[in-house]
């Protein structure tokens, strides 16, 4: 009896890369981890009995006013304020996942519709948006983040929107050149012919065709994404105090890096770990939907 060949689409093959990539499934567990960790914050301030902006002067401060180490207590130890430390990173979790996957989101959808726009269109708006993608690639981050900051003042919203402008250029250049690619096909043809619209050939015949581009560039925008925010809490421009972020949290730790080692090392790590793990699976990500990079680089285990 013949066995039935059953054909398998790009999107199953990709899955099925991803699933056999060690690398990749360890990234995505630790990712598990940390989403879960920043989705039961308040289950671990309720069970060390610490709200993440309570001060413990008394007992999260030594007589000399210097945060105590880790203990039975306070398990990351406290900061300079003696808040603890544990209950502040995990809530930091939740800062820098909202702001990486929403600014991540906003750039992959803005930079998707330009994209798409100017590679469809071509001419003169292809010129426009192309100049406009140069131009916003050419901007200093920083000093445009500082004069942004200066009118409107440090938030959240103002973090997620600064990070999200300066992402969206980078993958509008990448769909730009896929479509140009992707519009001399045949199926794109034939729906020209059969009077599709401009709006229905860029969004049900190419956008499908760009989805895993975008879904790699997607996974590869979160890890910069954390350390943007990370950058601009540092500097006094993200989240403002006393809510807690990872990059706030090593600002203030740096006045006690000499004497509080647990106050810059946990927060530190909490932000290596999570901009590691997501760098790792969007890496694996891209071998999965592009199997020719993972042969030109000799592969991976």
């Amino acid at each position: 009896m013949k066995t039935a060949i059953r054909g398998r689409g790009p999107w199953e093959l990709a899955f099925e890369r991803l699933r056999r990539d060690r690398a990749g499934l360890a990234a995505s567990g630790a990712i598990a981890v940390i989403i879960l960790i920043a989705i039961l914050a308040p289950l671990f301030a309720q069970a060390a009995g610490h709200p993440p902006n309570a001060q413990y002067r008394e007992t999260g401060l030594s007589p000399s006013g210097i945060p105590v180490g880790p203990s039975g207590v306070f398990l990351f130890g406290t900061d300079g304020l003696g808040r603890d430390v544990l209950v502040r990173v995990a809530y930091g979790a939740r800062i820098s996942l909202l702001v990486a996957v929403l600014s991540s989101a906003l750039a992959v959808g803005v930079g998707a519709l330009v994209g798409i726009a100017a590679g469809w269109f071509g001419g003169f708006v292809d010129v426009m948006l192309s100049r406009l993608m140069d131009v916003v690639l050419s901007l200093p981050f920083l000093v445009f983040a500082l004069a942004l900051v200066a009118v409107v003042g440090p938030s959240l919203t103002i973090s997620i929107v600064v990070i999200a402008f300066f992402s969206w250029a980078s993958v509008g250049r990448i769909i730009r050149g896929q479509t140009l690619s992707l519009r001399e096909n045949e199926y794109v043809g034939a729906a020209r012919l059969l009077g599709a619209s401009n709006a229905r050939i860029m969004f049900v015949e190419i956008l499908p065709n760009v989805t895993a581009t975008l879904i790699v560039y997607a996974t590869l925008l979160i890890p910069s994404a954390i350390a943007f925010e990370a950058t601009l809490s540092f500097l006094g421009l993200g989240v403002v105090p006393p809510t807690p972020s990872w990059g706030n949290m090593l600002a203030d730790s740096v006045a006690y890096y000499k004497v509080a080692w647990w106050f810059v090392v946990f927060p530190g790590a909490a932000l290596l770990g999570t901009t590691l793990a997501f760098n790792i699976l969007g890496d694996s990500v891209r071998d999965a939907f592009d199997p020719r990079h993972d042969q030109t680089f000799g592969g991976r285990e």
